[in-house]
């Protein structure tokens, strides 16, 4: 994961439906929150293992005033498989609480949200500031430490 940089504005979430939450999601709904967007799916390894677990034990230990964790199911393979029901049971039965956005599709094979931050694959992580700028993006798993130094640099700012 790269240090931090002001990227440009965060593209918005473009989401089909939404779990764990009580109604649709915008990042301008989340402003003046650090917000850490968890790209991921439910056939990835790395993400089943070790990124969605993180994402989950970061939830619960943060402020939900200062830090919101939203979780992005970003399909690009299997998309037979990998439907709303499906992901509904893998939250339940992981026991993810964060909220879960499905990420929305036009008929392309990348979905639109991953297409927009230029994600590689799964799992991918945004960290966007308080004001709505994308400040750090990253492919594949990052360790507790390099996470928390960064989030805990955009909570200070």
């Amino acid at each position: 994961m790269q240090m931090l940089e002001k990227m440009g504005p965060a593209p918005p979430l473009m989401v089909s439906t939404w779990l764990n939450a009580e109604g649709a999601i915008s990042l301008e709904s989340l402003k003046g929150k650090v917000v850490v967007l968890h790209a991921f799916q439910m056939l990835c390894p790395a993400c089943v293992q070790l990124a969605t677990p993180q994402m989950q034990k970061l939830h619960a230990m943060v402020d939900p005033d200062d830090v919101a964790v939203v979780g992005l199911h970003t399909v690009f393979e299997h998309h037979e498989v990998m439907t709303p029901a499906a992901l509904n049971v893998f939250a339940h039965e992981n026991r993810l609480t964060f909220p879960i956005g499905i990420d929305r599709h036009n008929g392309e094979a990348i979905p639109l949200t991953m297409q927009a931050y230029g994600f590689q694959g799964t799992p991918s992580l945004a960290l966007i500031d308080r004001k709505g700028f994308l400040r750090a993006r990253s492919f594949g798993h990052q360790t507790d430490l390099a996470l928390g130094i960064l989030v805990g640099a955009l909570i200070a700012e």
